[in-house]
């Protein structure tokens, strides 16, 4: 079983993880790690701290000559701006005249945080809350990215929609539609939507999101959307369906949807199947050379619990950012009197940056259950189980059934 831990607060010295469970051998930089800490921070109408803050793994261990060890990797992100924060955030002493943060920002995780933990300064729940903590993240499903790459399992994600402005081509519905090309890798979404400011696909949505942006930020608001995570090379038979919590389904919601500030998550077309006949989004199944294969995707790669060998296409909506800089009603908890929430400096939107943040965590996801099912202390070993599983599949089923 692979896990991961993060550490750190938003202000504090730095952020950590710590990875285990991964099979030796398996090829891995620096460069790639930072080049996935630096998608993160993309997108127009990210806030001032994406201006400092340039982040960067240190390898701390598990690494030797480029390759794991299968031995727990530990990395280590410095947080740049912690210069300005040396005081506040203190491990031992606060200085004797520390502002208190007392007023909640609604929509935030402040007032259940201090409620939760007994804290008297709002800062502590502000610090470990904050989205800082999915760089740490990043870091650590990098490292199943890169695995999965080793066996052509590719993820990328494009954004949908941001403050209600959709394309007027959605690229969702050829995912959904299979009309996607056999070869389909999910790097050619990636590097399309890297290539626009606010990572969506067509030139023309995105100067109309652009410009919502722009009126967003000069009345101090903030604004959510959607955004489709697709997974292509994932082979038929990861997950299971013999309990609740071995489903693939399951870990893919609970992952995408403990990523801050996403409320919503659906695999494939689910919202817009519950409104359909049967025969209307179930995918026929043909036989396809020695292969299966389905005529649309409507299922979103994943039947009862298990892959079923087409794209995994997940689709997220995340809400606007909780601070602004024109702020609604709160209550200060020094006087219990009603008063405008605080600003904490913020992004206007995140939703391209956290795109990239649920490609990390789809990653995460799908290595769990690569591995559960291939095993390998080392990615020899893994590969060879793997291949041998691809090439006796088709034929298995087919003496299965011929007897």
């Amino acid at each position: 079983m692979i896990r991961f831990l993060t550490a750190g607060e938003s202000h504090g010295e730095a952020l950590t993880t710590i990875i285990d469970g991964f099979p030796s051998n398996l090829s891995i930089s620096k460069d790639y790690f930072d080049l996935h800490l630096k998608r993160r921070q993309m997108g127009f109408g990210r806030g001032a701290r994406m201006r400092i803050e340039s982040d960067e793994v240190e390898i701390l261990s598990g690494l030797r000559g480029g390759k794991t060890l299968g031995t727990p990797v530990s990395l280590l992100i410095r947080n740049k701006d912690r210069d300005n924060w040396k005081d506040v955030m203190d491990a031992e002493a606060l200085p004797r005249k520390s502002e208190k943060v007392s007023v909640p920002r609604p929509g935030h995780a402040d007032l259940v945080g201090i409620s939760k933990y007994n804290f008297n300064d709002i800062r502590n729940s502000i610090e470990r809350s904050s989205a800082r903590e999915t760089a740490a993240r990043v870091a650590a499903c990098s490292l199943a990215r890169k695995f999965l790459e080793g066996f052509g399992i590719f993820i990328g994600s494009f954004v949908e929609s941001i403050g209600g402005i959709y394309p007027r081509e959605n690229y969702f519905d050829e995912l959904i539609n299979n009309r996607i090309k056999s070869n389909f890798n999910a790097l050619s979404i990636l590097k399309k939507a890297d290539k626009s400011a606010v990572r969506v696909l067509n030139e023309n949505h995105e100067k109309r999101i652009v410009r919502k942006i722009k009126q967003t930020m000069k009345k101090g608001n903030t604004l959510g959307g959607t955004f489709v995570v697709v997974a292509s090379g994932v082979p038929v038979g990861l997950g299971s369906f013999v309990q609740y919590d071995k489903r693939i389904d399951s870990d893919i919601a609970s992952a995408i949807m403990s990523i801050n500030a996403v409320k919503a998550v659906e695999i494939g077309n689910g919202f817009a199947n519950s409104k359909k006949y049967g025969s209307e989004v179930h995918d026929e199944i043909i036989k396809n050379g020695e292969s299966f294969f389905r005529t649309t995707n409507h299922a979103g790669g994943i039947e009862g619990g298990i892959t079923n060998g087409l794209p995994l296409v997940v689709r997220a909506a995340m809400k606007p950012i909780a601070t602004l800089i024109s702020p609604i009603h709160s209550v200060n908890l020094s006087t219990m009197k009603k008063v405008d929430a605080r600003h904490e400096r913020s992004d206007f939107v995140a939703v391209p940056a956290c795109a990239v943040i649920a490609e990390s965590m789809l990653a995460w996801v799908i290595a769990k259950h690569f591995l559960l099912k291939f095993g390998g202390d080392s990615m020899e070993e893994t590969t060879d189980n793997f291949n041998n599983y691809k090439k006796k599949l088709f034929k298995r089923i087919k003496k299965n059934f011929s007897k």
